[in-house]
Formats: C-alpha cells, sequence, structure tokens
C-alpha cells in the first residue's frame, strides 16, 4: 500500500511560535505523523519523532494489527486506548477478552520483552484502518473509520470521525465516536504523540501533569496494572508544581484522579534549554487517565490522554474505580478533543 499523507498548512507571523504545519496518514487511522514547529528562537523543526515515511515500516513484520502506528508520530486509540488482557486463542494471534458480559476476540498484538510474557491487545483497533476523507481544506480535515475497518471484534457498530485543524500556530484533534447499532458497546478514546525534544537534553527536560494519584504496574517490561492506585505527592512521580518536575528515571505510567484548571485536563512539557513550553489541554469530561512514556536513552516525551486505564475491564480493579470506558447506547454519541500550544517558558500558555 503507498501511504499518501495529507497535509494541513497554518498562518502564523513571522516572530510567533507555534504549529506551522501537520501530516496526517487516513490509512494509518488518520495518525498525525508528523507536525513542524517553528521554535520561539525562530528555528523550525520536527515537533515529533517520526522516521522518513519510507523508513515507517508500515505493512512490514512489525506492524501485526498496525503496531508501527504507535511506534512514532501521533496514533489514535479507539475503540479503546491503553492494554486489554484476555486469554490466548489456540492457533492465532488473538485473545478471548470479556467486555462485561461480552466476549470479543481481539489481537494480540503487544506483550513484554521477557520470556514467555503474556499477550495482550493494545492500543485499540483503528491502528491500520482506512479512513474515508469527509471534509478537506488547507487547515482542517476530517475522516471516518467504520467497525468493518477495525482489526478485532467489538460491541455496537461504531463510527469514529476524526478531526485535525491547523489555525494560528495551535494544533487541534477532535474525536467523535457514534453508536449507529442496536446494542450497546463500551468506548474509550486516546491519543499517543511522540514529542521530541527539541534540545535533545532529556535530563534537562520537565514536565507538569496535575494529578493526584498513579496506576501501579507490575513491572516496566509489560507495564500491566496491578489495581492499586498510589498517591503521587511528594514522590518522584508528584508533577503537579507550578513549575512542573524533572522526568527523572525512567516512565511509563498512567496518572489519574486528574486535577482540573478551569475544567480542562492541562499538561506541560518543558525543554529549558530550547525555551519551549508545550501545552496539551483537553476539555473532555471523560478523559480520567494520562499515560506519560519518556524512555532515559531517548530525547522524547509521550502524553496521552485517554479515557479509560489500563484493563478497564479487569476484576483487579476494586469495585469503586472508575475505569474510564464510556458506555454508548445505540444512537448516541461521546467526544473527545486536545489543542497543543507552543511558547516561551517565560509565559504560561492560556488554558
Amino acid at each position: 500500500m503507498s501511504f499518501a499523507p495529507l497535509e494541513l498548512v497554518g498562518e502564523l507571523p513571522a516572530e510567533q511560535p507555534g504549529f506551522l504545519s501537520a501530516n496526517v496518514l487516513p490509512d494509518r487511522g488518520m495518525m498525525l505523523f508528523q507536525a513542524r514547529l517553528r521554535l520561539p528562537s525562530g528555528e523550525v523543526v520536527d515537533a515529533l519523532q517520526s522516521p522518513p515515511l519510507a523508513q515507517a515500516g508500515f505493512g512490514g513484520p512489525d506492524d501485526f494489527a498496525g503496531n508501527r502506528s504507535f511506534a512514532f508520530g501521533g496514533a489514535i486509540l479507539a475503540p479503546f486506548a491503553n492494554r486489554i488482557r484476555g486469554q490466548p486463542v489456540a492457533g492465532a494471534r488473538q485473545i478471548e477478552a470479556d467486555l462485561q458480559s461480552w466476549g470479543v476476540r481481539l489481537p494480540a498484538n503487544w506483550s513484554g520483552k521477557a520470556p514467555g510474557a503474556e499477550a495482550y491487545a493494545m492500543h485499540g483497533l483503528m491502528l491500520a484502518a482506512q479512513a474515508e476523507i469527509l471534509t478537506r481544506s488547507a487547515t482542517e480535515i476530517r475522516g471516518r473509520v467504520l467497525s468493518r475497518e477495525l482489526a478485532g471484534e467489538w460491541p455496537g457498530d461504531l463510527a469514529v470521525e476524526v478531526g485535525w485543524s491547523l489555525r494560528g500556530g495551535v494544533l487541534r484533534l477532535n474525536i467523535e465516536v457514534r453508536n449507529e447499532g442496536a446494542q450497546a458497546a463500551p468506548v474509550g478514546i486516546g491519543w499517543h504523540p511522540w514529542f521530541a525534544l527539541p534540545s535533545g537534553r532529556r535530563d534537562l527536560a520537565r514536565l507538569r501533569l496535575p494529578a493526584r494519584r498513579r496506576c501501579a504496574v507490575a513491572d516496566y517490561d509489560a507495564v500491566l496494572p496491578t489495581g492499586q492506585l498510589l498517591e503521587v505527592a511528594g514522590t518522584p512521580y508528584d508533577f503537579a508544581a507550578a513549575d512542573g518536575a524533572p522526568l527523572g528515571g525512567h516512565l511509563d505510567d498512567a496518572f489519574t484522579d486528574l486535577v482540573r484548571e478551569g475544567g480542562k485536563v492541562v499538561v506541560e512539557i518543558i525543554d529549558a534549554p530550547a525555551n519551549l513550553r508545550l501545552t496539551l489541554t483537553s476539555p473532555s469530561f471523560d478523559v480520567k487517565a494520562v499515560q506519560v512514556y519518556a524512555p532515559l536513552d531517548q530525547a522524547v516525551v509521550v502524553v496521552e490522554p485517554q479515557f479509560n486505564l489500563a484493563d478497564p475491564f479487569s476484576p483487579i480493579w476494586p469495585a469503586e474505580t472508575d475505569t474510564g470506558m464510556v458506555w454508548l447506547q445505540p444512537g448516541a454519541a461521546t467526544t473527545y478533543a486536545v489543542e497543543v500550544r507552543a511558547g516561551p517558558l517565560r509565559n504560561r500558555s492560556p488554558v
């Protein structure tokens, strides 16, 4: 398959930092492949960690169920984000998962690297889906993916509409999922952007993420939740201060019990050597978690606002825990939105 990105180009005064362009791949579930960013210094850089398109590996041996889509760029995660566990299906690269009385088969597209590691479903079913383009202009594009394009089984008959816009240097993502079927369907939505640190100095990067708790995991290999929610105040995982906190050690953690600002989830990536503050803002009420991935050996921070916690249907979670899946009745819809702004350190981005 030949992958042809569709480009958005925005207008921005020469002295203003912000996003200048964005490339979207309709045949990879409307993922954001790359975006160009003007820094406060005036230098223009790639905002995301992505290879040249010819080296992306789409359709290759590591692309089962569209896995390459979340290895870089910014994949759209639906109808669930993060991980879902289940029983392996003999003779197939699948698991049988129980979605609160609905049994479905999902691709077993990920696992830890340890010998014998459990395989599970990862990051939704539309990673390699072909989207129908509904509208397109120089600054906006909107596409739709239907249930028949998904890589596995899922209740309901879903229509996922993904819209990207670029105006005034601000990059915006809007998603609507509608249940056009006759039975209720669970839905979780997320976005998986690999933000590159322009300075290359991971050791000097900071993160601001107001949250009260994080989800404990058994290890950083499989990154499977234990069902415990741990307080972050006063720990190395406390990023709530006004100027954030250093990234510290390896991160692959879901933060929850989010502290909203003006009703919005706000996360900031601060690259002091580049005089850059990236601000992600989501007004979506159903965003219950933010997964952060920041490996020690890469100058990158992946910030994933998402509806659901990992393995949201698992009995590991206490009964009172809201694991974030939204149950859509027939004809009902849910929405997800994120915007990204860039500015210098001396000014906090408006939220």
